[in-house]
C-alpha cells in the first residue's frame, strides 16, 4: 500500500505519470477505486451517486477511461462515458448538466507522449482541491478493485455512452453574440496541436462568415515527437504561417484544449498574460461585466495597472488553476488567469477554457473592429508593454534552497523592495522588473519567471535566475 502511494501523488492539476511505466491499467483501476471509495464514504453531497468520464486523444486513453467506468460501475455509481474524445472543458460542463458528484478527464494536458494523467472535476464543474485529493490518495489501495464489464454495465444502466459535445456546442453558441459576429469575415487560423479540441469551433461558429482554417486537428499520440503545448518553441509551423500568410488571428489549443496562447498577424506568438488583460477589457467594456480580477502569483504586472484604471479588485492566487476556481465559486468574478493559458470566465463554470477564451477575443475583435495585433498594441500604448519570459530549467527541484534565493539582496543592480513566498520565490524590484523561483508540481524541472519592460533586460534577468539556480 505504501508503495501504490509513494507512485501515485496527485500534483497542481491531477495525477500524471509515464504510460506503461506508473500509469498501468492496474493502477489507473486503483485510483478508480479510491475514488469510488471517496464517493460512497465521504462525499459530501451523498445524495449525488452519479459521475462523468472523458478522455482525450492520447494513447490508450479511451481504453484507460472504459476502465475508470467500469470501476465506478461496480460501486454502485451510474456512469456517463464519452462516446469520443473531448476537451477538458467539455466534460465539466457536462458533471454540472447532469448533477453529477465529480467528473474524471483521462488526459495528461500539455506533458510529453509518453505521459498519461487523471484529473478530478467538482460537482461545480472546477479542479478538485487538495482536500479532495488527499482523501482520494488516502484510499489507494485500501479496498479491493471491484469492476463491471462495460456492456454488462451498460445494460444494467450504470453505464450511459453519451455524446457531451452536442450541450457544449449549444452553450457556447448562446455564450458568444453570435447574431454580432454573423457578418464579421476575419480570417482565423487555430492550431489544435493534435489534441482533443478537434473540430468543435467548427460548430460553434456555423453560419457565421468568420473564415476559420485548421491545422493539426488530426489524432497524432506522437504529437509530431513534440508535446501538445501552446508554447513558442512547440509553435514553429504556427508562427511561420501566421507571418506567410493573411490571417487576422491565430488561436492555439493545449492537448484537452482547456489552455490557450494566440500569434498575431506577422507571426508573434503572444503569452497568455496579454490575452487574460484582453479578455478583461473586452468583458468589462463591451460586455459591462462586473467583479474582480484574478491573476496568479506570476502574473503580469500589467494587470495590476489593468485593474486600478477600471476600479476592480484585484486578487492574487498561488500558481494552479484550482485556486483561482475555488475564487470564481467564492466570489464575484469578471476572469481569472494563469500564466500558462488557462482562463476562467463569467457566468460559465469554473474551469478554464481555451476554445471560448479564444472565441471571445475574436468577439472583441468583431465589437472593437480590429485585428487581434491591432487589440494587442492598443492595449500596451494604454497600459505598457511588458516582456514577461519563463524558462522551465530541468533538475531536480529537490536540490533547490528556496532560504538562499530568499536573500537576493538585487537583481542586475535594481534593489528588490518586496519578496512573495507563498508560491516559490518572487523577488520585486524598485523598477518593477521582478524574478520569480518555482519548483513544478507535475514535472522535473524548476520554472523561472523574469519580467521587464525591455526584452533584453528580461532575458538577462532570467539569465541571472537560472545562475541561482545552477551556476554552471
Amino acid at each position: 500500500m505504501s508503495d501504490i502511494r509513494s507512485q501515485i501523488k496527485f500534483g497542481t492539476d491531477g495525477w500524471r505519470a509515464v504510460i506503461s511505466d506508473t500509469f498501468t491499467f492496474e493502477n489507473v483501476r486503483i485510483v478508480a477505486q479510491a475514488v469510488a471509495d471517496w464517493i460512497n464514504k465521504d462525499n459530501p453531497q451523498f445524495y449525488l451517486k452519479s459521475a462523468s468520464v472523458g478522455y482525450d486523444n492520447r494513447f490508450l486513453s479511451a481504453e484507460y477511461a472504459q476502465a475508470f467506468a467500469e470501476v465506478f460501475a461496480a460501486n454502485g455509481i451510474k456512469t456517463y462515458l464519452s462516446d469520443t474524445s473531448l476537451p477538458t472543458p467539455t466534460l465539466s460542463f457536462g458533471v454540472v448538466g447532469f448533477s453529477n458528484v465529480c467528473g474524471i478527464m483521462i488526459t495528461a494536458s500539455h506533458n510529453p507522449a509518453k505521459f498519461n494523467g487523471i484529473k478530478i472535476k467538482t460537482a461545480q464543474g472546477g479542479a478538485a482541491s487538495k482536500d479532495i485529493t488527499n482523501l482520494v490518495e488516502s484510499y489507494l489501495g485500501q479496498t479491493p478493485v471491484k469492476s463491471l464489464n462495460c456492456p454488462a454495465a451498460v445494460d444494467q444502466g450504470l453505464v450511459v455512452v453519451h455524446d457531451f459535445k452536442k450541450e457544449y456546442v449549444k452553450f457556447i453558441r448562446g455564450y458568444l453574440n453570435l447574431k454580432k459576429m454573423k457578418t464579421a469575415k476575419f480570417k482565423v487560423l487555430a492550431d489544435i496541436m493534435h489534441g482533443s479540441g478537434r473540430d468543435l469551433m467548427l460548430y460553434i461558429l456555423k453560419g457565421t462568415n468568420i473564415k476559420l482554417t485548421l491545422m493539426r486537428e488530426d489524432v497524432n499520440p506522437g504529437f509530431d515527437g513534440s508535446k501538445p503545448e501552446p508554447i513558442p518553441e512547440c509553435l514553429e509551423v504556427m508562427m511561420a504561417r501566421m507571418k506567410k500568410e493573411k490571417f487576422d488571428f491565430g488561436h492555439v489549443l493545449d492537448g484537452d484544449a482547456d489552455r490557450i496562447a494566440a500569434v498575431m498577424p506577422g507571426g508573434e506568438f503572444v503569452s497568455p498574460q496579454k490575452i487574460l488583460g484582453l479578455l478583461i477589457l473586452h468583458l468589462v467594456r463591451n460586455r459591462k461585466v462586473e467583479g474582480g480580477i484574478v491573476k496568479t502569483l506570476c502574473g503580469t504586472t500589467m494587470l495590476d495597472h489593468i485593474a486600478q484604471k477600471l476600479g476592480r479588485k484585484l486578487y492574487e492566487t498561488p500558481v494552479g488553476f484550482k485556486y483561482i476556481s475555488d475564487l470564481m465559486v467564492s466570489e464575484k468574478i469578471v476572469a481569472g488567469g494563469e500564466e500558462a493559458g488557462g482562463m476562467g470566465l463569467p457566468n460559465y463554470i469554473p474551469e478554464r477554457d481555451g476554445t471560448l477564451a479564444g472565441l471571445l477575443l475574436l468577439e472583441m475583435m468583431v465589437y472593437n473592429k480590429r485585428n487581434f495585433k491591432q487589440l494587442v498594441e492598443d492595449m500596451e500604448r494604454e497600459f505598457g508593454r511588458y516582456y514577461y519570459l519563463r524558462l522551465d530549467y530541468t533538475m531536480d527541484a529537490k536540490k533547490i534552497d528556496l532560504n538562499k534565493l530568499r536573500t537576493i539582496g538585487s537583481v542586475l543592480g535594481k534593489k528588490v523592495v518586496a519578496l512573495k513566498d507563498s508560491d516559490g520565490i518572487k523577488l520585486i524590484c524598485e523598477n518593477e522588473d521582478w524574478l520569480m523561483f518555482r519548483p513544478s508540481g507535475t514535472e522535473p524541472l524548476v520554472r523561472i519567471y523574469a519580467e521587464s519592460k525591455s526584452l533584453k533586460r528580461s532575458k538577462d534577468i532570467l539569465e541571472f535566475g537560472r545562475q541561482q539556480v545552477d551556476p554552471k
